[in-house]
């Protein structure tokens, strides 16, 4: 039961906000004491329990999670694969150092998957409340909260509580070069005493490409500047890159496509905590003629693209919530704001003279084919005055839009996102495809289901892979990779949307129950697409039509009465077969 506001009490203890790679800190979590007490707590077999769980289950920190203990797990992969589950400790006495040893996994033969391929972490809670009509600005106090798991720390052993529980976090990668058969390993974690726990994977023998030629258009913006801000480092600093570099490569292993790049300050009118500096740096002369500095875009661009995210630029944007564009004015002295409609003879003049100079740059630096003018969430008028100016300077810009469905500008946009909520035309989507048009939809504080806010059930973030293949989009955009709250290792609630909607990931970097469960889904809808091929080109009809037949469950209307884990599961099934 998750108790309203009014009858918790919340518990910030420490003050440590660093979350630096380099010294594994431990953190304290945020607590919510609640009354009464579980009384089960009085029935355990034995102080200190363990056992496998259900990784599609957030368990709650204060409650005894079962009583029947599981004590092996079985899973299925593919050669490149990635799997996991989750282990429960729970116990009615303080645990001064939980740990835990992973052993590799060995087949009949001796063949191993190395200690490498093998990783656990422990989940930690967060605050988190309820989706409660979605968007708009919210006060804590007026919502149900409660602890969520979700983070996935980076620290080797941390003290537990009496009478809570302590999730751990299992993954392993299967190599692609692994042999096909059964492999056993075991986790033996330390707390009163030591408790081996076994485990089998059986390798399929399929082969999963590794994530850079995933086909899946994953879109998960980035924040640079609230990296920054965690850790503490100058804005655009050596320390500061040398500290995002993890973050990005963690997102470029999930199949990342596009680098999000802002082209002037404040895309989206300071909706997120940190501010969103531009990439560029615009200046008028005394003459009234104008210079831009690309040495910052040109700086991070190369830098993600080094992290291995490098298929596409998107530049956002020509069309900010608030009109208004910042810029330097030599005569002036000072910044400078113009705020002016779009289509006006002052946004065309700002607009003209910055992007012929931009296209000539990005065609020196040969990333013009790769980039594109973004707008999130603009009124088709907008999107046609921008579309013929730009169109006008170079034909062959590209143009991306996550919004709505307008079949008057369909053609003209190259990377088009729907909202969840809406479809392409089946004919249109066919011959976007074909086109190599990216065809994606994404999620926001509007859904309620399904979603990733830290209170959404996590095989949601598996059902979103599915329901792409479902539909035939061709990926997935979520608007904020790490647009960090205040807090986000203890509180992930935010003044305006549900809790964890600003972000996937956690500082440190460490990664979430919730993008763990999102790289499942992908690699769900990549073996999808290998069968899909493998079947047409074999003429197998048969095994087409039951690839489909799992596909036709996957419909948003369908989790109003279908958990997503119901579905997900069925369908995996069938898919491992």
């Amino acid at each position: 039961m998750i108790l309203p506001a009014a009858f918790c009490t919340f518990l910030l203890f420490g003050q440590d906000k660093s979350y630096s790679t380099e010294d594994n800190r431990y953190f304290t979590e945020a607590a919510i004491r609640l009354s009464p007490p579980d009384e089960s707590w009085q029935t355990l077999q034995q102080p200190v329990m363990v056992s496998f769980a259900n990784s599609n289950t957030r368990y709650a920190k204060e409650k005894v999670p079962f009583t029947a203990v599981q004590q092996s797990w079985n899973a299925a992969a593919w050669k490149g694969e990635k799997v996991h589950t989750q282990l429960l400790v729970w116990t009615n006495e303080p645990v001064t150092q939980l740990t835990y040893t992973l052993s590799n996994l060995v087949n009949a033969k001796k063949q191993t998957i190395p200690a490498p391929n093998i990783k656990a972490g422990f989940i930690r809670y967060v605050i988190t409340d309820e989706f409660a009509g979605g968007c708009g600005y919210r006060k804590p106090a007026d919502f149900d909260s409660s602890l969520a798991a979700d983070a996935i720390d980076i620290i080797s052993s941390m003290p537990v509580d009496a009478r809570t529980v302590q999730p751990i976090w299992l993954s392993i990668h299967v190599p692609q070069n692994a042999r096909p058969g059964n492999y056993k390993g075991s986790i033996t974690v330390k707390a009163d005493k030591s408790y081996t726990l076994y485990y089998t994977v059986k390798v399929i023998d399929r082969v999963l490409p590794t994530p850079d030629k995933w086909t899946f258009d994953l879109d998960l913006w980035q924040h640079p500047a609230a990296i920054a801000r965690v850790h503490d480092v100058p804005l655009w600093s050596d320390k500061h890159f040398d500290l995002m570099k993890p973050y990005y490569t963690l997102l470029a292993g999930a199949g990342q496509k596009n680098i999000t790049a802002s082209i002037m300050d404040e895309p989206w009118g300071h909706q997120t905590y940190d501010d969103f500096p531009g990439l560029i740096k615009w200046t008028k002369h005394k003459d009234g003629s104008w210079v831009y500095d690309y040495s910052l875009f040109d700086k991070y661009v190369a830098f993600v693209m080094s992290c291995g995210i490098n298929k596409r630029i998107n530049c956002y944007t020509m069309v900010p919530w608030a009109l208004s564009f910042r810029y330097f004015d030599e005569a002036a002295g000072k910044d400078t704001m113009l705020k002016a409609p779009i289509g006006s003879v002052e946004y065309t003049a700002h607009w003209t003279s910055m992007l012929k100079d931009f296209t000539q740059h990005l065609k020196h630096k040969g990333w013009f084919d790769i980039t594109t003018i973004a707008m999130d969430e603009r009124p088709m008028k907008d999107m046609q005055v921008v579309i013929a100016l730009l169109k006008s300077i170079d034909p062959g810009w590209k143009i991306a839009l996550a919004g709505n469905y307008h079949p008057e500008i369909e053609k003209d946009i190259y990377d088009y996102c729907l909202a969840s909520n809406l479809q392409f035309d089946e004919a249109v989507l066919k011959e976007r495809i074909a086109e190599g048009k990216p065809s994606t939809y994404y999620t926001c504080c509007t859904e309620n289901y399904p979603n990733g806010f830290t209170f959404s059930p996590p095989a949601e973030h598996v059902w979103l892979g599915w329901y792409a293949a479902a539909k035939g989009f061709t990926g997935y955009l979520r608007w904020a990779y790490n647009s960090w709250v205040a807090d986000p290792l203890r509180d992930s609630r935010f003044r305006s949307w549900p809790a964890g909607d600003t972000y996937q990931v956690y500082p440190g970097p460490r990664t979430s129950v919730r993008f763990e469960k999102l790289i499942e889904g992908i690699q769900d809808f990549e073996k999808i697409k290998l069968l899909q091929k493998e079947f047409t080109v074999k003429g197998n009809t048969r095994s087409l039509q039951k690839l489909d037949n799992v596909l036709q469950p996957f419909a948003i209307e369908k989790l109003k009465t279908i958990p997503a884990e119901d579905m997900v599961r069925q369908a995996k099934k069938i898919l491992n077969e």
